[in-house]
């Protein structure tokens, strides 16, 4: 078998060993995950997944720079937390995530270096393999299957003998599944059936179908994304398209080529060329945009200054009572931040800076743009805190508090920036905002939000007990403390909260930490 693609060969076995291994993993995937909840599960996946993308595509492995590594630890950490806590949030955000950064992180290791892991076009590449070159690769092992069924038989019998495989390929999940609803449908036909083998005539569309359906689907999903890195499309470099247009024009007409799949002569359109079109913005343009909006934030920060900072002391602006300061505004002023961060590299990226004073005057109204942005930034921040104080603590606003310190990061890097022209500032913010995810799934959400809305307890009496007993079992062990602490506070939701986790059956993939450790206290709190 050779690859026309690549120009390289591929034994018979490799893609025979591939399939094979994509149904091992697919049957992994099904006892791991079908009919269970996400634990341990996951990180055992994460691994497995690796391991078969690395043993049957191992000439493509580039392990790269550090990115590459600290991809790897991040996805895993964050494959690990369905096993250590028990945040639903987080749950399903890492769901999503996960996917993502083992696609980007597929394409650093195994893909064709297009681009740079900072582009945005190592996305596009990524989502390439999860559509394109996944369904390019469908009819792929029907071929593979029907070359080695068929490489010591005739021409003429070839053709004939290659369609008949293909139809009972197409036809064996069908059959199971038609069998099976006949039997269940009719006593008669099952009976029929008494002469085959016991486990067939029992055969129902359930489970044990569902989980058939649910390998051969998966098997075909592996092996297709496996597939696509290692017979990758054909694509023409942009050296290579400049001079099959400066072919074009010299012949007037369009050119005959191979088309990348067989010995087939082709016709290719005309398309004219076009030099890609840099985006660069004049500098006394921008230097004229900077004055405009810092002197509408300057005289907004010199106005609100008297208050901004001197609203836990009660100086608040005449007729706004303390709930009203802590809500009003916050919205508005964390929008008008993330415009301003959006503004800043937008003028760093793609401003003209030479040398002389109208750089020197750009740098400093970014300066200036810099600081009336933390100062909006920290008033939305005390805002926000002062509105906990006043109202609780939730998920919403804990999530909040991590964006605004985030969203300051970027705006400490942002103005290292301005000084530092040929700091990477994607490259930056790529790793801080992986880093500060982690840090997110480990910081321990409903912990933190317990001992906050227990320590404002303890400040003002009032306690929002529903809302407390509906965090995650994070937090058990901190709630149980705590009703023990005040005479059985919240002993009547705990028990409820013991009643519905005793009533849970659940495998061991579903195995989860925090949910083993919650049960085991409560069950020891309860009987105490």
């Amino acid at each position: 078998m050779h690859d026309k693609m690549n120009g390289t060969s591929l034994p018979k076995t490799s893609f025979l060993s591939a399939f094979a291994g994509a149904i091992v993993l697919a049957l992994v995937h099904q006892y791991l995950f079908y009919g269970h909840g996400l634990g341990v599960s996951m990180p055992i996946f994460v691994i497995v997944f690796y391991a078969y993308m690395y043993a049957f595509n191992r000439d493509r492995f580039q392990l790269g720079s550090w990115i590459g590594r600290l991809l790897f630890v991040i996805i895993f950490m964050l494959a690990l937390t369905y096993a250590l806590f028990n945040n639903p949030v987080l749950y399903v955000l890492n769901a999503l995530a996960i996917p993502a950064l083992i696609s980007v992180h597929m394409v650093l290791l195994f893909g064709e270096k297009r681009h740079g892991w900072s582009e945005p076009g190592i996305i596009g590449q990524a989502l390439s393999h999860w559509f394109y070159q996944n369904f390019r690769h469908i009819v792929t092992p029907f071929r593979m299957v029907k070359t080695v069924a068929l490489r010591n038989v005739k021409d003429e019998r070839k053709r004939v003998l290659g369609k008949v495989i293909i139809g009972l390929l197409i036809a064996l999940p069908l059959l199971f599944i038609i069998i099976s609803l006949l039997a269940s449908a009719d006593g008669m036909f099952e009976k029929l059936l008494s002469g085959i083998p016991d486990w067939i005539g029992t055969l129902s569309f359930g489970s044990g179908m569902l989980r058939l359906i649910w390998t051969c689907f998966f098997t075909f999903c592996f092996f297709c994304y496996l597939w696509g890195f290692v017979q990758p499309a054909p694509r023409n470099t942009q050296r290579e398209t400049q001079s099959w247009h400066g072919l074009n024009e010299r012949t007037n007409g369009p050119t005959t080529e191979y088309d990348g799949h067989s010995s087939v002569m082709v016709d290719r359109p005309t398309v004219p060329y076009h030099e890609p079109v840099a985006i660069k913005f004049d500098p006394v343009i921008t230097a004229t945009v900077l004055i405009v909006m810092n002197l509408v934030y300057v005289v907004f920060v010199v106005l609100q200054f008297g208050y901004l900072f001197g609203a836990w002391e009660g100086a608040l602006p005449e007729g706004t009572s303390y709930a009203e300061y802590a809500r009003r505004g916050f919205g508005e002023l964390v929008m008008v931040t993330g415009i301003n961060f959006v503004l800043m590299i937008s003028v760093l990226k793609w401003t003209e800076f030479g040398s002389g004073i109208v750089q020197k005057m750009n740098s400093g109204l970014l300066y200036i743009l810099v600081g009336c942005s933390g100062v909006m930034l920290y008033s939305g921040y005390t805002r926000l805190v002062m509105y906990e104080e006043a109202y609780g603590y939730t998920y919403t606003r804990y999530l909040v508090h991590a964006f605004m310190i985030f969203l300051g990061l970027l705006l400490l890097i942002a103005a290292v920036r301005i000084h530092f022209r040929q700091l990477p500032l994607a490259k930056y913010y790529i790793v801080l905002a992986l880093v500060a995810y982690v840090v997110v799934n480990y910081v321990g959400i409903d912990i933190r939000i317990a001992e906050n809305n227990l320590e404002r307890y303890r400040t003002t009496s009032v306690i929002d007990k529903e809302y407390l007993s509906e965090l995650s079992a994070d937090a058990i062990p901190l709630l149980i403390d705590f009703s023990r602490k005040e005479h059985g506070a919240l002993d009547e939701f705990l028990q409820a909260r013991l009643t519905s986790m005793t009533r849970e059956e659940s495998a061991w993939p579903e195995f989860n930490w925090a949910k083993y450790r919650a049960q085991r206290e409560l069950h020891d709190y309860i009987l105490e």
